[in-house]
């Protein structure tokens, strides 16, 4: 079984502006390497469960279909579908603090078709959480 890689960063922004910007799956081209993004479902509070992204960089391209799973402070989404990866978990924590800050951890396991040395699959792995992470903190952060 795979290993995870973890990352926490403090976004000076609201819990729920964080979320937001979770929840707002179309606009992550705008803040992530994704080149397209649709939502296929929508959850009754209007967030998605389902969406399909693409992705092209670096003479890598993917399309993924992606399951979501909500709570009040986290989510969570596995890969449905996908071509370059058997599996894909992910989670945002978003914990409030007082300050009107949280802090985010990214927690993503991701497991390649094609055989790759561990140690490489975890260096990428953290280059993916830490982009994230640090897209989604310009992003909170210029709507807070």
């Amino acid at each position: 079984m795979s290993q995870s890689t973890t990352s926490t960063i403090v976004i000076a922004a609201p819990a729920a502006t964080v979320m937001d910007v979770i929840a707002d799956v179309q606009a992550y081209p705008e803040w992530t390497p994704f080149t397209a993004t649709e939502v296929l479902e929508r959850d009754a509070q209007g967030r998605p469960s389902r969406a399909h992204f693409s992705l092209r960089s670096g003479g890598i391209s993917d399309e993924q279909v992606m399951a979501y799973t909500w709570q009040p402070e986290a989510v969570t989404w596995t890969q449905v579908e996908g071509r370059l990866l058997r599996s894909l978990v992910g989670v945002y924590q978003v914990r409030p603090a007082l300050d009107a800050t949280c802090e985010v951890t990214y927690d993503l396991t991701a497991e390649p078709v094609l055989p790759m040395i561990g140690a490489l699959r975890r260096r990428a792995e953290k280059v993916i959480v830490d982009t994230a992470l640090k897209g989604l903190k310009e992003r909170a952060e210029s709507l807070a």
